[in-house]
C-alpha cells in the first residue's frame, strides 16, 4: 500500500472509532406493557427509568438513548420486540424481558446476535440460565426457585402446615416457584396432594376454587397481577378460608395495593423473594424514597418488578462506567466487567456465577397491615447469598430435572 494512502486509511479508521465512542449508547428495553401483566411491566419501566435518571442518562462518558418496546408475556411477543430493537433500531444492549417464558425465548434469540449484550429484566424461570445458558445473556436478578429459599421449611416448622395444594399459572416461572417451594417443603415431610395450573389471563377460577381439597392445611398460590386479584376475590366470594402461602409475585405490592376484601385475608401470609417492604437497611430505604419521589402516582412501595429492572440497569451502567463506554470487540471488555462484577444494590451485594446468574440475598416475609390499613411484606429473616442450586451440588440439582407441571413431586 502506498504510504500516503495507508496513512489516510488509518486516519479514517481512527476517526471512525472516535466517532463511534462519541455516539450515544443505544439501550433497548422490553417489558410487559400489554395483557394481564401490564401493571407489572409499568413497574419494571419505572425501575429502569429511575436508574437512568439517577445517572443522568450517561455512562462511561457517553450519552444513553433508550428505546422501549412492549410485550404481552408471550415468548413470540418478546422475540418480536427484541428483533425490532436489535435488527431495526440497532441497539447495543437489551434490558428485559419480564415474564419467565419470555426470558427463555430471549435467551435463545441472544445466541443469534453475538454482537449485542442482553441483560435480563426480571424474568425468573430457572432454566433461562440454569440449562443451555447464552454467553451474551446476563441475569443480575435471582430466579423463581431462588426466591422460595427457606419458605417450605418455615411453613412446616412455624405454621404447622404439612399438607398444601398449589394454584399457579401454567408456564415456566411458576414451575420454578413451585419447585423452589416444594424442595424444602417435601424434604421436611410435607405433602402436596394436588396441583392446579391455569393459563395467564384466566378470569374464571370457579372450578378450581371448588376443587381445592378440604383436608389441606393451606393453599400455595403463585399467580401474578390481575390473575392473583381475580383468584383471591373469587376464593373469598366462595367462602374459602384456608390460609395462603404466597408465591413471590402473589404478595408483591402490585397485588397488595389492590382494593377489596382480600386485604384482610392476606394478613399473615408467608412468602419469600428478593425484597421486603419494611427492611430497615438505609440503601433500601433510600431506594424507596427515590421511587416515591419519582413516581408519586406509583405504588406505596416499589414492587419486585421495579426493583429487578432497577438492579439490571444499575449493572449495565456500572459495566459501562468500568470500561469507559467501550463496546468494541463485540463488547468483550464490557461483558468481562459484567461477569466479574460485585454489584451494590438496594437489597445487598449481587455477584454472578459461571452461568452469569445472580447470587443474592433472599427475604422470608409475612404480609402485615400498617396503621393506615396498607399491606406490606415484613421481614422475618434473610437468607444470605442464595445460589441457583439452593445449596445443592450443581450436578445433583440438575439431576432433579427441569421444573414442570409434574416435577417435583413429594415422595
Amino acid at each position: 500500500m502506498h504510504k500516503t494512502l495507508g496513512l489516510t486509511v488509518a486516519a479514517a479508521l481512527m476517526g471512525s472509532t472516535a466517532m463511534a465512542q462519541d455516539d450515544p449508547i443505544r439501550i433497548g428495553s422490553i417489558a410487559t406493557l400489554e395483557g394481564a401483566f401490564t401493571v407489572l411491566g409499568e413497574e419494571g419501566m419505572r425501575g429502569l427509568r429511575l436508574a437512568l435518571e439517577q445517572a443522568d442518562y450517561t455512562a462511561g462518558g457517553r450519552e444513553i438513548e433508550l428505546i422501549s418496546e412492549a410485550s404481552d408475556a408471550t415468548p413470540d411477543s418478546a422475540v418480536q420486540a427484541a428483533r425490532k430493537l436489535v435488527e431495526n433500531d440497532e441497539v447495543d444492549i437489551v434490558i428485559g424481558p419480564l415474564s419467565g417464558s419470555e426470558g427463555i425465548a430471549i435467551r435463545d434469540y441472544s445466541k443469534t446476535q453475538p454482537d449485542v449484550t442482553f441483560v435480563n429484566g426480571v424474568s425468573a424461570a430457572a432454566d433461562t440460565t440454569l440449562r443451555e445458558p447464552s454467553e451474551n445473556f446476563f441475569r443480575f436478578t435471582t430466579d423463581g426457585a431462588q426466591w422460595m429459599a427457606g419458605l417450605g421449611e418455615y411453613v412446616i416448622e412455624e405454621k404447622g402446615w404439612a399438607t398444601v395444594a398449589t394454584v399457579a399459572e401454567d408456564y415456566s416461572f411458576p414451575y420454578s416457584q413451585v419447585m423452589g417451594f416444594m424442595l424444602d417443603f417435601c424434604q421436611m415431610g410435607g405433602n402436596v396432594p394436588e396441583k392446579f395450573w391455569v393459563p395467564i389471563g384466566n378470569k374464571d377460577y370457579t372450578s378450581i376454587v371448588y376443587s381445592i381439597p378440604q383436608d389441606v392445611d393451606a393453599i400455595y398460590v403463585a399467580l401474578g397481577g390481575a390473575d392473583a386479584v381475580n383468584f383471591l376475590t373469587q376464593y373469598q366470594q366462595a367462602g374459602g378460608t384456608k390460609p395462603m402461602i404466597g408465591g413471590t409475585i402473589t404478595v408483591d405490592q402490585s397485588v397488595l395495593s389492590a382494593e377489596g376484601r382480600r386485604r384482610d385475608y392476606l394478613v399473615g401470609t408467608p412468602s419469600a423473594g428478593p425484597i421486603a417492604d419494611n427492611w430497615d437497611n438505609p440503601d433500601w430505604q433510600a431506594f424507596q424514597s427515590a421511587y416515591r419521589e419519582a413516581y408519586p402516582d406509583g405504588l406505596g412501595s416499589p414492587s419486585l418488578f421495579a426493583h429487578g429492572y432497577y438492579v439490571s440497569t444499575l449493572a449495565v451502567l456500572e459495566g459501562l462506567n468500568e470500561v469507559g463506554g467501550n463496546l468494541s470487540d463485540d463488547h468483550a471488555a464490557f461483558r468481562d466487567a459484567l461477569a466479574n462484577m460485585t454489584l451494590d444494590t438496594p437489597t445487598g451485594e449481587v455477584a454472578l456465577d459461571s452461568n452469569r446468574q445472580a447470587v443474592a440475598d433472599i427475604f422470608l416475609t409475612e404480609v402485615a397491615m400498617d396503621e393506615n390499613g396498607d399491606l406490606f411484606n415484613q421481614v422475618v429473616e434473610i437468607n444470605d447469598g442464595v445460589g441457583q442450586t439452593l445449596g445443592m451440588d450443581r450436578d445433583e440439582f440438575l439431576a432433579l430435572g427441569p421444573a414442570s407441571r409434574t416435577n417435583p413431586a413429594c415422595p
